[in-house]
């Protein structure tokens, strides 16, 4: 048996995807025949059809299915999406809802992460375009987005979810960001607490500048201006969230509550108070798996809706659906289970 060797004269191991001509070699029929075969069309004989699909199923051959329906002059599939990091709880149950819609209608799923990269997003936009998408979804990172209105204007339809988009007119799903915020500033102050923590995510996203203006419209409205020592903006991880609530409650005075913007920002800020004699109060944005049982009070959504409306939108779009573009709120609401409801001390 022969090997494949490099340019360097050592053995090239990769493995090679077995071709038509192979199967076509091996089970003894012409290339033409072969493609028939595997496609199912007429005038092949039963037992030559299933010696070419022993022969391919040997060889680990397959067709490709999305360029054989676009040579036959149909459609692909697939609806792409491009998120943040997927083991992110919060993306998951957004592209969870998103599969769960479009598999009602034929329809799959493809996933990328973008890791918050401007470039990043743009390289995989490309590629999923290049690649016959029906439809795109985006949870951006970029903060323009005009290059994408050519495209659009080309029959595929976008779908932006969790950050609208700057520059072209697209159908987008957000979260109720400020008044979210609003309402957790406005619990805790109901409580007696003045000297509120506000730890942000990175102050140039729009879901976070939402939560963070929606928290200071309730301190304005309340006359309060004692959280402002104690704003933490630009905090990306469980890391950084942990030591900056570590750093906030070593002040003098520390603050007597913490209003954290997201679900990774919320597990850093329980890691600091683990072991805090007299933990702050605490309500995180964003509900989370454990936060029942640990007794986490959160200001909670519902992600997999999310998925779900954005899938429909974009399902309207590919439908035929040509009216101006639409912008559905999801709905936030607090669900109190304790940390929140500390008193100041």
């Amino acid at each position: 048996m022969s090997v494949a060797r490099s340019a360097e004269g050592t053995a090239d191991a990769s493995p090679r995807r077995p071709t038509l001509t192979q199967v076509a070699a091996l089970a003894g029929v012409s290339l033409k025949t072969a493609s028939r075969a595997l496609n199912s069309e007429p005038n092949v004989a039963e037992s030559t059809g299933r010696r070419v699909r022993d022969a391919a199923d040997h060889l680990g051959y397959r067709l490709n299915g999305i360029a054989r329906e676009l040579r036959r002059g149909g459609t692909s599939a697939l609806v792409g999406l491009i998120s943040g990091d997927l083991t992110n709880p919060f993306y998951s149950a957004v592209a969870s809802g998103i599969e769960r819609e479009l598999r009602q209608h034929g329809l799959q799923l493809v996933t990328a992460n973008n890791d918050e990269d401007a470039e990043l997003e743009h390289a995989l936009i490309d590629a999923f375009l290049e690649r016959r998408v029906r439809a795109l979804l985006v949870v951006p990172s970029a903060e323009r987005h005009a290059y994408l209105a050519i495209e659009g204007s080309h029959g595929v339809p976008f779908v932006f979810l969790d950050r609208p988009p700057v520059g072209v007119d697209a159908d987008v799903v957000v979260i109720d960001n400020a008044g979210g915020a609003r309402a957790a500033a406005e619990h805790l102050l109901t409580r007696g607490h003045r000297r509120i923590a506000l730890v942000a995510d990175l102050a140039r996203m729009v879901p976070q500048r939402g939560r963070i203006e929606g928290f200071q419209q309730a301190m304005r409205a309340a006359g309060n201006d004692e959280w402002e020592p104690f704003l933490r903006t630009d905090v990306h991880d469980v890391r950084r969230a942990e030591q900056t609530v570590r750093e906030l409650l070593e002040l003098d005075p520390a603050p007597t509550a913490l209003f954290t913007t997201n679900n990774r920002l919320t597990t850093g800020a329980l890691r600091a108070l683990k072991e805090h004699p007299d933990p702050p109060a605490l309500i995180g944005f964003d509900d989370f798996d454990l936060a029942e049982v640990i007794g986490t009070t959160v200001v909670a959504h519902d992600a997999v809706a999310m998925g779900r409306e954005a899938a429909r939108l974009a399902h309207e779009r590919i439908s035929g659906h040509s009216g101006p573009a639409r912008s559905i709120v999801i709905s936030t609401s607090i669900i109190a289970r304790g940390s929140g409801e500390r008193p100041p001390h």
